[in-house]
């Protein structure tokens, strides 16, 4: 009998594995870019989301699903894993506008009126929560549903939705242009 359920813990574990495996190649790309989007810089962004999966995998015997799907706990463990980051750093940085590339093509005017944008869009974004800058971020940037949000965040997905929701009518009201 132990025999058997030695089996079907590796059967389990070759499971979790292949599907881990899965979601790399899935979201890989979505948990770097979460990341960038919270350091500004593309290789620590890229270490935190190598972290991530390196974190996954060392728990994958412990990960039980109690209703949150594998790609939700991915980006649980990159939030934490950002947070420690900018604690670390001590200075949050949005997408820095210095990184923004330019197309040889594009017009300096249209360039200017692109970077002047993205700034006030950066501080508009700052003057909401920091629950709601994330909801933002979750939704939008990393393209996770209200669930997985509220996975994360540990929230409803109507408190995400609502959040999501009086971020948005907030940035609206900042954005207006006279």
């Amino acid at each position: 009998m132990s025999v058997e359920a030695g089996n079907g813990k590796t059967e389990a574990k070759k499971y979790n594995e292949a599907k881990l495996a899965s979601l790399y190649e899935e979201y890989y790309d979505k948990i770097a870019r979460y990341a960038y989007v919270h350091t500004g810089d593309r290789t620590e962004a890229e270490d935190i989301a190598g972290e991530v999966f390196l974190k996954a995998l060392e728990s994958l015997k412990s990960y039980k699903e109690r209703g949150i799907p594998m790609q939700a706990w991915l980006f649980r463990i990159a939030h934490n894993l950002v947070v420690d980051h900018i604690r670390k750093t001590a200075k949050r940085k949005i997408v820095p506008l210095d990184n923004v590339q330019i197309e040889a093509d594009v017009d300096p005017v249209t360039t200017a009126e692109r970077n002047i944008e993205l700034e006030r869009m950066s501080r508009a974004m700052e003057q909401l929560t920091r629950e709601q800058r994330e909801v933002l971020r979750l939704r939008f940037f990393s393209g996770l549903t209200s669930k997985e949000a509220g996975s994360i965040l540990n929230k409803s997905d109507g408190a995400i939705r609502e959040m999501q929701r009086a971020a948005i009518e907030k940035l609206r009201g900042l954005l207006v242009i006279d």
